[in-house]
């Protein structure tokens, strides 16, 4: 059974690669990436086995826990956990959950960057091959570090399954999920800074981090090299204690999830009550701010977007106090403005499959586009403005007001132009509405990243006249230059809103079928 669903995910993957040639593109430049990567590992790992044991130990330490930490922390905040195999579609076959635990976790370990780390863990026997014993610990501890990466990657991915059947917590999973997270940047700084400025604490922190759930596998051979056997044998039960810990949260939340079913978390809604639908106007245009809005408080997948609100402030301010300047927390605006209308470049894809709606009601691009762009500038235009100014009354430089409320206006007005025309154009795999948030297409995540980095790229030419006029106001204090900055924010960018909602509303109705084909390829139909 375990060989079938094996069998199964090499199908699901290469069904899915048939149907998007830009999915299987992305697989193909995400696995050149990483064997370039694995080379370098190795290499590595191989030269360390003529370095002093304390060195070979330290390297290995921390990068065996920076790879332990990426798996379970970078799929959530970047590309989404890669689940060919989702459990939710197999819980209808008569599957015992051991059988299912062992098909996830070896789909896990066989996909692309199970693959990679699997043969980088596996070159430390190289590293630890002056010892016989050592080399047959290093076979151990990657085993068990590749078990863990693994399954703490499945574990959180359950995790957000299981909890999000309750309303409230799919309502604020992207808060409550991504806020502990806000801090992880300024911890990753200040260790880099401390270590940058004492190479000698590198060894101090490896052998903390050999103590911890992260980096004990890692240590056990380094241990055994070093003649601490006693060391090496706790350290070993600490990473099969956490490697226990791990698949035992993650079989409880996969039982959850899968008998939970979705539509037990829905709540009644008395007649005659239709929220924002009430509050704006009865227009095709209106309707559909009302819905955007409404998706913006309730969709976790909007609200996680949302986070870079509170991120942004804490990052700057914590960058100003470490490099002795508060300049730093004026960017807040602007860095808001300029990621927050980022967010929709590609929103029709979180329509999905009812995007049909739109077209099976004749509903006008022109109206889409400004319903959706409407329903972001009526909190976001307010939100940055107000920021902009929080953050000149923090640092106290008024003199720059003008110019900075220009490049965060600008950012805003033209952002919303671009994304109404992105939007009608880019459609990349998305987790459905109700899914789980954090499950990403194979290859969905390069080809998410690449439309928006080329997006950004985009945004930066439209509003480069506003930076240009900013920088040169704050850099050689001239005022005139930020009252020019602001106007030519608020007008280029109406000038370009207004431009993006036309040129994308009419690419929407010449392109809208061939949209939804698009999507519908993207779900399986």
């Amino acid at each position: 059974m375990v060989a079938s669903l094996l069998k199964l995910r090499f199908l699901v993957l290469r069904n899915s690669l048939k149907r998007s040639p830009w999915q299987l593109v992305a697989v193909i430049i995400g696995a050149l990436y990483g064997l370039g990567v694995l080379f370098v590992a190795v290499s590595g790992l191989v030269a360390l086995r003529f370095a002093p044991v304390e060195l070979a130990s330290t390297v290995v330490v921390l990068a065996g826990s920076a790879v332990v930490l990426g798996w379970i922390v970078i799929p959530l905040v970047a590309t989404g956990i890669e689940q060919t195999l989702d459990p939710a579609r197999l819980v209808q076959f008569p599957l015992s959950m051991k059988t299912m635990l062992a098909g996830l976790t070896l789909t896990g370990v066989l996909g692309v960057p199970g693959i990679i780390t699997s043969i980088a863990a596996l070159a430390t026997i190289a590293t630890w091959s002056r010892s016989p014993l050592a080399a047959v610990a290093a076979l151990v501890a990657a085993v068990v570090g590749v078990l863990t990466c693994v399954v703490g990657s499945r574990m959180v991915a359950a995790l957000s399954v299981s909890l999000s059947s309750q309303r409230r917590f799919r309502e604020l999973s992207g808060i409550l999920i991504f806020i502990p997270l806000i801090l992880l940047g300024p911890i990753i700084f200040g260790v880099a800074r401390g270590v940058s400025q004492s190479a000698d604490a590198l060894p101090g922190l490896a052998e903390g981090f050999s103590w911890s759930p992260l980096g004990a596998a890692w240590a056990v051979p380094a241990d055994i090299a070093a003649g601490d056997r006693a060391a090496a044998a706790l350290k070993l039960l600490i990473a099969l204690a956490t490697l226990a810990l791990l698949f035992a949260v993650w079989r409880r939340s996969l039982a959850i999830a899968l008998v939970t079913p979705r539509a037990s978390a829905r709540s009644s809604v008395s007649r005659g009550k239709i929220g924002l639908f009430a509050v704006l106007p009865a227009t095709p245009a209106g309707a559909i701010a009302a819905r955007s809005l409404t998706y913006w408080r309730r969709d976790p997948r909007y609200a996680r977007q949302l986070i870079v609100v509170p991120a942004i402030p804490v990052l700057l301010y914590f960058y100003s106090h470490t490099s002795g300047s508060l300049a730093l927390l004026n960017l807040t605006g602007p860095i808001i403005s300029f990621l927050l209308t980022l967010a929709i470049y590609t929103d029709i894809s979180y329509d999905g499959t009812a995007f049909a709606t739109h077209l099976a009601d004749g509903v006008r691009g022109r109206d889409d586009r400004l319903g959706r762009a409407a329903a972001l500038g009526s909190f976001g235009l307010p939100l940055v403005v107000v920021l902009t100014i929080a953050s000149v009354a923090v640092t106290q430089s008024w003199a720059n007001l003008p110019a900075l409320l220009g490049l965060a206006i600008g950012s805003m007005l033209s952002g919303l132009g671009l994304t109404s025309v992105s939007s009608a154009r880019v459609i990349v795999a998305v987790p459905a509405s109700g899914d789980n948030p954090f499950k990403a297409a194979p290859g969905a995540g390069l080809t998410t990243a690449l439309s928006s980095f080329a997006t950004w790229g985009i945004l930066l030419v439209l509003v480069l006249p506003e930076i240009v006029l900013a920088v040169l106001s704050i850099v050689f204090v001239l005022p005139l230059l930020g009252w020019l900055a602001l106007v030519v924010g608020v007008l280029l960018g109406s000038v370009l809103a207004v431009v993006g909602i036309r040129v994308g509303g009419a690419l929407l109705d010449r392109t809208g079928p061939d949209l939804l084909t698009r999507l519908k390829a993207l779900r399986g139909a």
